[in-house]
């Protein structure tokens, strides 16, 4: 791994793009394996495609989770805004209907004219400039807030779209999901009838079936924080893959970085791909503990460096968070938080 482009962070069509891109991805994935391969490498290949697809999707989903509750805190935060200037502008109606009452009371004479007979030429001038102060200053006011009403209405209107649209994303995500863990159960199902011994070489040949790695290195993590993620992801170790959770029962791969860092009081963005983008990129040769590492192009997997060439993930479902090789897969960034 001579050099490792870093990607910039995905926009908020970016999700909807992976989501809509998966099919083809995969077809073009599966459309590279040889067809004279082995039968056991045949199975290899189609679970491969489908882990590679299961996660791209998970984190698309993520992303659309994400913003979906972002704009429902933006909805909410608009809402009260409006309320907030409506009971303004009812208490000014009310002042108002107050002074116009008090008008007709007096025998419908309009101000002005009361004030040009006044007796005293001095308090007249002085009451008229009051009173066109007052009213300009409260048709100033009323402006004002109908404007910023009509405002908040119009952004209330925006984030309600907004958010029927990303809830139709994230459905439809969720949805595609379901539909690679069928293919995924089914692909396991079917590895699992072959017999013992193509099944082991399988199992040689996976990620999930490395054995004998050596223990962590004792590099020094980069800052206080860094250490204190590093022992939050080993505490997990073990933990369950679990589509689209951040702990603590279960994680998945972003998950399980943005939970361990939040336990060093770092708050880390949901998805992986904006993981990468969190912090300063560094080298792969100068990563230290706590470093963030991104695989893939579309950095739709990450896990975090430990030191002694490893690195803490949770893998796919069925695989428990681990330790793996940092070089299980091509690396696109190393990010020091």
């Amino acid at each position: 791994m001579g050099s490792h482009r870093r990607l910039a962070p995905s926009g908020s069509d970016r999700g909807a793009t992976a989501a809509v891109g998966l099919l083809s991805v995969a077809a073009a994935v599966l459309a590279a394996v040889p067809a004279t391969a082995a039968p056991h490498d045949d199975r290899r290949a189609e679970v491969d495609r489908l882990q590679t697809e299961a996660e791209q999707a998970t984190e698309a989903y993520n992303e659309a989770d994400a913003r979906t509750d972002a704009l429902r805190e933006e909805v909410g935060a608009a809402q009260d805004a409006i309320a907030r200037q409506q009971e303004r502008i009812n208490g000014m109606r009310e002042t108002l209907g107050s002074l116009a009452g008090a008008q007709y009371r007096s025998g419908g004479i309009d101000p002005s004219l009361a004030l040009l007979l006044s007796a005293d030429p001095d308090d007249y001038l002085d009451k008229a400039s009051v009173l066109d102060r007052i009213t300009t200053r409260r048709a100033g006011d009323l402006r004002e807030l109908q404007e910023a009403l009509r405002d908040l209405a119009q952004d209330r209107a925006e984030a309600g779209r907004k958010l029927t649209e990303l809830e139709e994303g994230r459905k439809a995500v969720a949805a595609h999901k379901k539909t690679v863990e069928r293919k995924l159960a089914k692909a396991r199902e079917l590895l699992n009838s072959l017999p013992d011994e193509e099944r082991a070489a399988y199992d040689r040949g996976s990620r999930s079936g490395r054995a004998g790695l050596p223990a962590p290195g004792e590099a020094a993590p980069a800052s206080g924080r860094a250490a204190a993620a590093v022992a939050a992801a080993r505490s997990a170790l073990g933990k369950p893959y679990v589509w689209g959770a951040n702990g603590p029962g279960g994680f998945d791969c972003s998950g399980l970085t943005q939970w361990s860092y939040a336990q060093a009081g770092v708050g880390l963005p949901r998805t992986s791909q904006a993981q990468s983008g969190a912090g300063r990129q560094v080298s792969l040769a100068d990563a230290r503990p706590g470093d963030l590492v991104a695989y893939r192009d579309d950095a739709s997997h990450i896990g975090m460096y430990v030191g002694n060439g490893q690195v803490i993930h949770a893998p796919y479902p069925g695989a428990p968070v681990r330790y793996d090789p940092v070089g299980m897969m091509p690396v696109s960034s190393v990010t020091r938080v």
